[in-house]
């Protein structure tokens, strides 16, 4: 499991944290993992989702465009897109609580380093063999895992439990929810029709799209907020 404080890595068995010393499970005070319950129903509205994602990005457009800039300079770098993705949806997650979002928040995405890079992998794995099997079922597993950082971040749950939590939502609607990345798929490649530049909107509306569809979905935990 993870600290809720800092988003470090501990054994299940541990009362405090071992490097922040917050009170984990078992402890007076402790901060452990809520269990979440997927909800049973589950509306796809896509075009809330994106018109919100639309005006939280062009609100503050200056930032949202220097993180992406920053995010495809380290793309190159091999194992840390989990990270990036999650420190995307910190940043953006900070915003939609009211908490002050700093440009540095994109980095806090690191101290989920191991749950984010084996998520990535496993995600990335079974994407491409999705594709192999006629392109639709590559499409639907991106679905089903697009709410993964989110649960790692949010709900400090390690990779497979994040990745199950994901599904959980999805297959309520997975039509409504493979609509919902064909479209934001084809919004991106509007914007890189654009000589790329479109990427610097387009990239930080889609996760700002996701993490307000999670936001009205599962709703945030409010100490992470507070932790981050």
């Amino acid at each position: 499991m993870f600290c809720h404080r800092c988003g470090t890595q501990v054994d299940s068995s541990a009362q405090f944290c071992a490097n922040c010393g917050q009170a984990l499970t078992g402890a007076p005070g402790g901060t452990s993992v809520q269990a979440w319950t997927p909800p049973p129903q589950v509306e796809v509205a896509m075009g809330r989702w994106l018109s919100a994602g639309w005006n939280l990005v062009t609100e503050d457009l200056g930032t949202y465009i220097v993180i992406t800039l920053i995010s495809f300079l380290l793309s190159s770098v091999p194992l840390i897109q989990g990270s990036l993705i999650a420190g995307f949806h910190i940043y953006t997650l900070k915003k939609l609580t009211g908490r002050r979002a700093e440009f540095a928040d994109m980095f806090k995405g690191f101290n989920f380093f191991i749950p984010a890079l084996v998520a990535s992998l496993l995600i990335g794995l079974f994407t491409f063999i999705g594709f192999l099997c006629l392109i639709i079922p590559g499409l639907v597993i991106i679905a089903m895992y697009k709410f993964t950082y989110l649960f790692i971040v949010d709900k400090r749950m390690d990779f497979w439990q994040a990745m199950k939590a994901s599904h959980a939502i999805v297959r309520n609607d997975y039509f409504g929810f493979t609509m919902f990345v064909i479209v934001v798929f084809l919004v991106n490649v509007l914007g890189f029709l654009c000589l790329l530049v479109g990427l610097l909107v387009t990239v930080p509306l889609t996760f700002a799209a996701i993490t307000v569809a999670y936001q009205e979905i599962v709703g945030f935990d409010p100490r992470t907020a507070d932790a981050l």
